[in-house]
């Protein structure tokens, strides 16, 4: 059997993708799975392992960028969309999976022309542009949050979570060591500004330099600047422009300093981490910021607004919760009340269910 997985150029939407690859080809013997992407972003780290085979479609941003290149991308959609039929026409897919991005929307609307089988997954509690054009042209959506149900069809619409890739799930639990670990990452590409307003909180943590560890994702652009800064205060520091076994890093981890995607929050609920979340302010929908209030509101996280970011409220923050393990066990079990780490196989169920339809 195969399947099309499509979208994911940021990384929040490919680690969905692959999870649900992973348990695609896990459930039975000699499936396959075919990403379709724009190949660029994450996707080049991700799958240049070849683990997954990726093929592109000139698929372009529509949100986030001046006039200019909207019409730029607007054009671009015909175009992606024909690239879509001929690689779904060549692979001959059993069923697509849309999981968000901008090269989701023309690979569903290939697949609806040939009348394939054709599903997606809406990893934030509000829809996206793309997947809220699509809902019209699926026969399945999986949504991670039961609010989100409102905003689609009810007879096709079903909570599911948000896969998470098996590395996660399965990781085993790693002594910690003596010192307090602080992992902090912006995802996949890194975020300038909780790699800045960090470098500056490390003048507020000096007195507590030997108990702290850090392990940083930078992205490209920030990791001798970084670099510089841990070595420049006397910390230990661990820094990459992009950490490849990520849940070695959640279990080694004792607290997490990150953005709010679906997919992060997703991750820690499964490894079971306390987080000091900043969400991302020019996200869709502000998705982010409905993403963290909603577990801030819970207990399950500390959140701070991206305005509000400073050294001194980060350093803070941290401090807080160094100092009030009883406050990170809460967090941790809170966390850990919204992890569904079978959400992949669930979908994988449905997308078997379909074809039988």
């Amino acid at each position: 059997m195969r399947c099309v997985i499509a979208g994911g150029a940021p990384g929040g939407h490919l680690f969905p993708g692959v999870a649900i690859a992973e348990a695609f080809v896990k459930r039975e013997k000699g499936n396959e799975v075919l990403f379709v992407g724009t190949g660029r972003g994450a996707e080049v780290k991700l799958l240049a392992g070849g683990k997954f085979p990726l093929r592109t479609i000139s698929a372009r941003p529509l949100k986030g960028i001046p006039l200019v290149g909207k019409i730029r991308a607007m054009w671009a959609v015909p175009r992606a969309v024909v690239e879509a039929l001929w690689i779904l026409r060549d692979f001959q897919p059993d069923f697509v999976v849309g999981v968000g991005g901008y090269s989701s929307g023309p690979t569903l609307l290939a697949a609806f022309l040939l009348r394939m089988k054709r599903a997606i997954h809406e990893q934030n509690v509000v829809p996206g542009m793309t997947n809220r054009l699509l809902r019209r042209f699926c026969q399945r959506i999986f949504v991670s949050f039961e609010e989100t149900k409102e905003f689609f069809p009810k007879g096709k619409t079903l909570v599911t979570g948000t896969p998470v890739r098996r590395e996660i799930i399965e990781a085993e639990e790693r002594r910690r060591g003596d010192r307090f670990t602080i992992l902090v990452f912006g995802g996949s590409s890194g975020a300038h500004r909780i790699n800045e307003k960090m470098m500056e909180a490390l003048s507020f943590l000096e007195k507590t330099k030997d108990s702290l560890r850090f392990f940083h994702q930078t992205g490209s652009r920030d990791v001798d600047f970084v670099s510089r800064g841990y070595q420049g205060k006397g910390f230990e520091a661990s820094v990459k422009p992009f950490f490849e076994e990520m849940a070695g890093y959640y279990q080694l981890s004792d607290l997490v300093v990150c953005r709010a995607g679906a997919s992060t929050i997703a991750e820690l609920a499964v490894a079971a981490k306390a987080a000091i979340f900043v969400p991302y302010p020019y996200a869709a929908h502000h998705h982010q910021l409905i993403n963290a209030q909603r577990l801030a509101e819970t207990g399950a996280a500390a959140m701070i607004r991206d305005a509000d970011l400073s050294g001194a409220i980060l350093a803070e923050t941290i401090l807080s919760l160094y100092h009030h393990p009883g406050e990170r066990a809460k967090m941790e079990q809170a966390i850990r009340r919204l992890a569904r780490p079978n959400a992949a196989e669930e979908i994988v169920d449905h997308c078997y269910a379909l074809l039988r339809e």
